[in-house]
């Protein structure tokens, strides 16, 4: 598409491609959604604008995140506030960004319900290890030393950490296969 000089196409689908996970990306990267719109927005009118001197140095896919990165600057900067917003004047690049925005939000959200409804579904000990590594990032030490308490043998605390870590990879396993069945069903 691009050697046949279809800009406007070749932008759509690489937006199509990659624009859930430049998405999710930013909503990572803001905390409010606005934002995180807004990048995705100037994104994709560099996407366009920039697409007829892409010279393949790089993947698409890494052009794209160099693209997201230099948009979330200018967001946070704010001097991306003020400018005007080309991609509104493409429809085609307009509807894309606005159908895959909505698209993933939904997505995400549904994924986030099947993960709070799963995480529910769990035994308390369970729950709290989840919390624990996943919520809190505590090392698996600092765990076995929550749950056994502090007075506990460091034999006791290496073996509970050992065994707090086979019990997570199975626990991320029966999430992992549970939500797979949610989410396709």
């Amino acid at each position: 598409m691009v050697a046949a000089r279809e800009f406007e196409r070749a932008t759509t689908e690489t937006l199509r491609t990659y624009g859930p996970e430049l998405i999710a990306w930013l909503c990572s990267m803001f905390a409010t959604e606005a934002d995180a719109y807004e990048a995705f927005s100037l994104m994709s009118e560099d996407v366009w604008r920039s697409l007829p001197r892409f010279d393949g140095r790089c993947s698409v896919r890494t052009w794209c995140y160099m693209l997201a990165r230099h948009a979330t600057g200018r967001v946070r900067s704010k001097a991306g506030r003020d400018r005007e917003q080309l991609v509104s004047h493409i429809p085609s690049v307009m509807q894309a960004v606005t159908h895959l925005w909505n698209t993933t939000q939904r997505n995400h959200q549904r994924e986030q319900d099947v993960y709070a409804e799963i995480r529910a579904e769990l035994d308390d000990e369970d729950q709290v290890l989840l919390v624990l590594r996943v919520d809190r990032d505590l090392a698996w030490h600092d765990i076995a030393h929550v749950l056994l308490g502090e007075d506990a043998p460091p034999d006791d605390i290496t073996r509970k950490a050992a065994a707090l870590r086979k019990q997570f990879e199975r626990v991320k396993s029966r999430l992992r296969a549970l939500a797979v069945e949610r989410l396709s069903g």
